[in-house]
């Protein structure tokens, strides 16, 4: 990133949050442009994002914080950060570690295109989801 990592709780304040204290973050692949995946993020997952200098969302279904990569190894390594005009969503440009954004075992989770009415999956699978977080 070109910017100092020191977060401040003024840049933080400059984001439009939702009620619930979120923000939607798209991750983007810094070397192609390929969008990967979407999170939500809070002021604590961005700052810490920020320093740490890799992906950190809230998860919503578990009520924590999560950061990418911590069980499959594929870590997003943050490279650039942007918001927005409306200041309401932010785009992680990220070199994705293992090639797989998504949980699905996919490489992004835009998987599926819509054709003739019928949504249909287009990106093959690159690795077994119970090989990268074990059998649930």
């Amino acid at each position: 990133m070109q910017e100092s990592t020191n977060a401040s709780p003024g840049w933080l304040d400059e984001i439009a949050w939702t009620a619930d204290g979120l923000v939607p973050a798209i991750a983007q692949d810094a070397n192609n442009g390929d969008i990967l995946m979407m999170a939500w993020m809070n002021r604590e997952s961005l700052q810490l994002t920020v320093e740490e200098g890799r992906a950190v969302y809230w998860s919503r279904s578990r009520g924590k914080l999560w950061r990418k990569g911590e069980s499959s190894g594929n870590q997003q390594v943050l490279k650039d950060i942007r918001l927005d005009c409306d200041a309401d969503v932010i785009l992680l440009k990220v070199e994705q570690k293992g090639g797989i954004a998504c949980h699905t075992g996919r490489r992004s989770c835009f998987y599926r295109n819509l054709q003739d009415g019928q949504w249909t999956t287009t990106d093959p699978v690159l690795q077994d989801p119970d090989t990268l977080y074990g059998s649930k």
